[in-house]
C-alpha cells in the first residue's frame, strides 16, 4: 500500500542512501502529495535542467548515519548526530 503526506502531517522526510552512505533532508513542500521522489546524483544526459532534484541540494549536513552489520546480518546504528550529542560517562 502506498501513502502520501500532506503539509501539517510532517515537517520533512529524511532519507539515507546506503550505497552513497549519505543522508538527505527533503522539505515537506517537495514531498507533499507525492508517492515517490527522485534525487539525481549527476546531470541528465540530455542536459535537462527543469523539474530535476539534484541530491547535492538536499544533503543533510552533519549527519552520521553509518549502519554496521552484525554477524547475524541485522543492522544497528553506530553513530549519532551531532557527534557531540552523546554524553561521556563521568
Amino acid at each position: 500500500m502506498y501513502s502520501t503526506y500532506e503539509e501539517g502531517e510532517i515537517d520533512a522526510v529524511a532519507a539515507y542512501c546506503q550505497e552513497l552512505k549519505t543522508s538527505y533532508w527533503l522539505p515537506i513542500e517537495m514531498v507533499a502529495g507525492r508517492r515517490a521522489v527522485s534525487l539525481r546524483i549527476e546531470p541528465a544526459v540530455n542536459n535537462q535542467r527543469s523539474a530535476i532534484n539534484y541530491a547535492e541540494q538536499y544533503l543533510l549536513p552533519g549527519a552520521i548515519a553509518q549502519l554496521g552489520e552484525r554477524l547475524a546480518g541485522s543492522q544497528k546504528v553506530v553513530g549519532s548526530s551531532p557527534t557531540s550529542s552523546t554524553s561521556r560517562p563521568s
